[in-house]
């Protein structure tokens, strides 16, 4: 039985660290998802603590991967108009793919903020922080996730 919970947690970790750059796929969740299938092998590698430490971990970043892009936005000089365009243009770029997920909100920004009246010169910045804030979230999805297979890999080596 161990066995299938180690391939099924792999296999989970494995696609929630490819999950932090592809839109579609929830990374740190299915990352967490094969580190508390683990759980259910003996002797149980980590503590209930340690297990609800992480999950408010996972939460809070996942939260705060689609607050960063309008975080960053309105940090390099984007007004309402930029922070729902960037939300627009997210939500828009995920049904174009990874790259739609990446230029979305720099669109969506830049497009709300020429729409609200702004120069172009200044709709380019909120776009370019709508943008930052994307990578932001990205690199912070990544790090939990791999934190995450590092963690999965010492419970595997405590369980066999």
């Amino acid at each position: 039985m161990e066995t299938i919970l180690i391939i099924i947690g792999g296999i989970l970790v494995i696609i929630g660290i490819i999950g932090c750059v592809v839109p579609a796929l929830p990374g740190p969740p299915l990352a967490y998802g094969g580190l508390f299938l683990l759980q259910f092998a003996e002797p149980t590698p980590f503590s209930t603590f340690f297990m609800g430490i992480w999950a408010l971990v996972v939460l809070a970043v996942t939260l705060l991967d689609y607050y960063v892009p309008i975080w960053g936005t309105q940090k390099f000089g984007g007004s309402k108009y930029g922070t729902y365009g960037s939300i627009v243009g997210l939500i828009l770029g995920m049904a174009l793919g990874p790259l739609g997920v990446i230029f979305g909100p720099f669109a969506g920004a830049v497009i709300g903020e020429l729409i609200g009246g702004m120069s172009g010169r200044k709709a380019l910045r909120a776009g370019f922080g709508a943008f930052v804030g994307f990578l932001a979230g990205t690199i912070m999805k990544l790090g939990v996730s791999l934190g995450l297979a590092i963690y999965f890999v010492k419970g595997v080596l405590e369980v066999l």
